[in-house]
């Protein structure tokens, strides 16, 4: 593959590949242990969502490695990069910042450097911590620094009930933004069937003011489609995959949409997994989330 090259989805063949994209797009601070090759040392490896003014990567002083998402690649492979990045700093001495890595010349990519037998497991933070070797004495520049970079991170959390949903407040409001590993076309048809099946639910429990016996009626299974009371904003395209995105009821904490989602997520693997053809509703409704689309990268 040419250097320029453009890979639209270059995490793929990665464990958890819509992680990866959480770490890049949507989580201000976490980290995961990735480990190299034998190849290449056998390494452990700690990504990050960032680094401090935007390195690429840093060999801290006490000999741990980290390697941020959040940069600037110079080629239209982030997973280049990203290696290049990784094995520049696995060379340099202890203490030693990658601050960037221009253009990488033709060279591994990060399916090549890494054991894709190790998990990615996802911690998310509330401080860059994680940044300092806590071996090393801490002046009070440093400590300035680190609260300053502290003070720009939003309340996050990952769910623990499905795969890389993360939870996140935004000044005084809550979303729920899910990276899907399923199709651009499979997700819109799903989304495009929730929709139209929470429209009709709500429909017919208005409709129905009698109640039924033996029946308990509920508007539950209308508003849990769109995340227990919340609503459907849309969704954007990272990396080659689909994030929705769910502006939650105002004040929800990752426990409550954990526990909404113990409901919503069958629903959805279930809307994906249909292959039916859409009626004319969700035809209509699969329109207008296409309208609501944005491409990150």
């Amino acid at each position: 593959m040419a250097t320029g090259d453009y890979v639209a989805r270059p995490f793929e063949g990665l464990p958890g590949e819509p992680d990866w994209i959480a770490l890049k797009e949507l989580v201000p601070a976490a980290t995961a242990t990735v480990r190299t090759t034998a190849e290449h040392g056998a390494r452990d490896v700690l990504v990050t969502t960032a680094l401090p003014s935007a390195w690429a990567a840093l060999h801290r002083t006490d000999g741990v490695l980290l390697l941020a998402l959040q940069t600037v690649g110079g080629s239209g492979d982030a997973s280049r990069d990203l290696a290049t990045a990784l094995l520049k700093a696995m060379e340099a001495e202890p203490g030693t910042a990658i601050e960037t890595v221009g253009q990488p010349t033709p060279g591994p990519r990060l399916q090549d450097v890494l054991d894709t037998s190790v998990p990615f497991e996802v911690t998310v933070h509330s401080s860059f911590e994680y940044w300092l070797d806590p071996t090393v004495e801490r002046t009070p520049e440093v400590t300035r620094a680190l609260e300053d970079a502290d003070a720009g991170i939003m309340d996050s959390a990952r769910l623990t009930g499905v795969d890389a949903a993360y939870w996140t407040r935004m000044g005084a409001k809550e979303y729920l933004r899910w990276a899907q590993t399923d199709d651009e076309q499979t997700v819109l048809d799903g989304l495009a069937r929730l929709h139209t099946r929470s429209r009709r639910e709500k429909s017919e429990l208005a409709r129905s003011s009698e109640p039924i016996e033996g029946v308990e009626r509920s508007d539950h299974g209308a508003r849990v489609s769109a995340i227990d009371g919340g609503r459907f904003l849309g969704y954007f395209r990272s990396c080659g995959l689909v994030v929705p995105v769910w502006e939650l009821v105002r004040g929800s904490e990752p426990e409550d949409v954990e526990a909404a989602m113990v409901d919503f997520a069958p629903r959805f693997t279930a809307a994906l997994a249909d292959t039916a053809p859409l009626d004319a509703n969700a035809r209509r409704a699969r329109a207008g989330l296409v309208a609501r689309q944005v491409t990150l990268r």
